[in-house]
């Protein structure tokens, strides 16, 4: 852990404005120095300027997706989905799920709550053996093809929002770290190829329900999410698919893991996890609010192939 407290960090980058010069100066690595910056801006709700050799400002890295939306939602039904990882040619049976609920439930919004892009050939792990994997181009059609599937599903005035994951921040972080210069050009941000869903770090639904991407890890993550947040947070990442309730004397407020959107089983995960059995389950969340207050969180689960389970029924899909 950094022994330079957050006042000096700041005071540091606001008299140099640059990474290399906080990092040369406060004895920190580069790499560590850009994370600490976005972590502060994001703690602190401020921008950290950055000066070129030229003395323009610019925002910063940290601010190139907007940090928080608020919604304001009081009635109505969101769906939440996470960790599809499309591949090319696979539609699984949550995914079909999610088609039929956005028609039977009319959703007010629906979150893509990070990492629908996989990234699998520009992963910071080495392949495996012979592993044959997609590239980016046809990654990214097959992301639009089922995202556009869901844009074609919802009312015409559902809002579409995407938090990032870290699944798919492997694109730009790819081209900003090894292409540096072609910084702004068109095509080199992930959200120019989805102009229909909007990137965040994290939406509020209301003031008492958050949706992110990750927060805690560990099998505990739900209840340690809410604990520590004080909020109702809904999650990805670690493909679980549960509802966890915490109450205190605030009242009873959840840690919502949304699952994965991929099949558990499915090549994207098969040959890191060396088909060993995982704890992760396939399926979405359903959020419901009246009076701006959310009711208990309820999952769709799939079942068996081509089949969801919801609110107690078996739905062919």
């Amino acid at each position: 852990m950094s022994k330079v407290d957050d006042k000096t960090f700041i005071r540091t980058w606001q008299e140099l404005g640059s990474a290399l010069a906080v990092a040369k100066k406060l004895q920190l690595n580069l790499r560590g120095t850009h994370a600490r910056r976005r972590a502060i801006e994001m703690r602190y709700k401020i921008t950290l300027k950055s000066t070129d050799k030229d003395g323009k400002n610019y925002h910063s890295v940290g601010g190139a997706y907007q940090s928080q939306l608020n919604l304001g939602i009081r009635n109505g039904t969101v769906l939440v989905f996470s960790d599809a990882h499309f591949w090319p040619g696979i539609r699984t049976t949550a995914f079909r799920g999610l088609l039929w609920a956005i028609k039977e439930l009319k959703p007010v919004a629906v979150i893509n709550n990070g990492d629908a892009f996989d990234g699998a050939s520009i992963s910071r792990h080495p392949r495996i053996m012979w592993q044959q994997l997609p590239s980016v181009i046809d990654e990214l059609r097959a992301c639009q093809d089922a995202l556009k599937e869901i844009e074609q599903a919802v009312k015409p005035n559902c809002k579409l929002i995407w938090p990032l994951g870290n699944h798919d921040a492997r694109f730009e972080s790819r081209l900003s770290n090894g292409s540096p210069e072609f910084e702004r050009v068109a095509g080199f941000r992930l959200k120019d190829h989805f102009a229909k869903w909007q990137p965040v770090w994290s939406v509020w639904l209301n003031d008492h329900v958050v949706v992110k991407h990750r927060l805690k890890g560990g099998i505990h993550a739900t209840h340690n999410n809410t604990l520590w947040s004080g909020k109702t947070i809904v999650t990805g990442h670690l493909h679980s698919l549960k509802v966890t309730p915490f109450s205190d004397y605030a009242g009873t407020r959840f840690g919502v893991d949304t699952g994965t959107l991929a099949d558990p089983q499915g090549p994207q995960f098969r040959d890191y996890t060396e088909e060993n059995p995982v704890n992760w389950r396939s399926g979405f969340a359903v959020l419901t609010f009246v009076d701006g207050k959310l009711l208990w969180p309820e999952i769709a689960h799939r079942f068996v192939d081509d089949v969801i389970e919801f609110r107690g029924n078996l739905i062919k899909v």
